[in-house]
C-alpha cells in the first residue's frame, strides 16, 4: 500500500463545542476511507484512543476521535450525533471519502456505532458502510438509540433494516465483559443474515484498543506492554479491513 508510516495529527472543535482529534493518513491516495472511533463511558476521553486511531490512520484511514460524556441527562446522545454530523460534514475537505465511512466504539461506544446502522431514521437515511464493534456488550440500551441492539435485531424482519458488514473484535481475558457477548452479537446477526465476523485477540477489555487501565487516574492509557500493543494493532487491521483498505 502507498502508505507511510507517519501520520498528521491536528485538533478541531465540533459545533457544540466537544473537541475532535483528527488524525490523517499520509498517503499517496487523493481521498482515504474515514472512520469515526467513539470511546467508552468515560466522559470526554477520547485521549485514551489515540494510539488506536493512529494505527488506523497509519494503514490509510481518515480517523476522527470526538469527545462525549456518558453522564450527560440524555447519557451522550447528543454528543454522540453531533459527532457524526461533523464527521460527515468536514471529512471531505480533510481528504475523507464519506462514501466509505466507518463508524467504530469501544465499550459503551460500540453499540452506540451499530445502532446507528439499526435506525437508520436517526440520521435522516444515512448508514455507514461498516460498524466495527469492539470489546462490548450489546444486550443494553445503546447510547444514541435507547433500546439494545440484540434486542432490535430480534424485532427486526429479516433484511431489515438493510444489513450493513459488521467486525467484532473482543478479548479473550476481558472480566468486565466477556467475550461471550461478542459471540451472542454475531449469532443475532448472522441469524439476519448480516455480514458479520468476530475477532477474538488476546487482550482484557483496555488492551483490546491499545491502553491500559489505570486505577491511580481511573481511566484508560496508552500501554507499551508488547502483548497490548500486538492486540491493538490488529483491533486497527480490523477497522482498516472494514474500510476497504487493500491487505489489511
Amino acid at each position: 500500500m502507498p502508505v507511510r508510516l507517519d501520520v498528521q495529527y491536528q485538533l478541531a472543535t465540533a459545533p457544540n463545542g466537544k473537541a475532535v482529534d483528527v488524525h490523517r493518513p499520509v498517503t499517496d491516495a487523493a481521498v482515504s476511507p474515514v472512520a469515526l472511533l467513539w470511546h467508552g463511558v468515560s466522559p470526554d476521553d477520547r485521549a485514551m484512543l489515540r494510539p488506536l486511531a493512529r494505527a488506523v490512520a497509519a494503514l490509510g484511514v481518515l480517523v476522527l476521535v470526538p469527545d462525549w460524556r456518558s453522564d450527560a441527562s440524555d447519557g451522550g446522545r447528543e454528543h454522540l450525533l453531533a459527532s457524526l454530523e461533523y464527521a460527515r460534514a468536514h471529512a471531505p475537505a480533510l481528504g475523507g471519502d464519506t462514501d466509505r465511512f466507518v463508524l467504530a466504539g469501544w465499550s459503551a461506544g460500540a453499540p452506540a456505532a451499530l445502532g446507528i446502522a439499526l435506525h437508520p431514521e436517526l440520521t435522516g437515511g444515512w448508514r455507514p458502510s461498516a460498524v466495527v464493534g469492539v470489546a462490548s456488550r450489546y444486550d443494553l440500551p445503546a447510547r444514541t438509540t435507547g433500546t439494545a441492539p440484540l434486542d432490535d435485531l430480534a424485532a427486526a424482519a429479516p433484511g431489515t433494516p438493510v444489513p450493513v458488514p459488521v467486525d467484532l473484535v473482543h478479548g479473550t481475558e476481558d472480566t468486565l465483559m466477556d467475550i461471550g457477548h461478542s459471540r451472542r452479537l454475531l449469532e443475532a446477526l448472522t441469524a439476519q443474515r448480516w455480514p458479520a465476523r468476530l475477532e477474538a485477540v488476546r487482550a482484557d477489555h483496555a488492551g483490546a484498543a491499545m491502553t491500559e487501565y489505570d486505577p491511580v487516574l481511573d481511566r484508560c492509557r496508552p500501554s507499551e506492554k508488547e502483548e497490548v500493543r500486538a492486540a491493538g494493532e490488529l483491533t486497527a487491521l480490523v477497522i482498516a479491513r472494514a474500510a476497504g483498505i487493500p491487505g489489511a
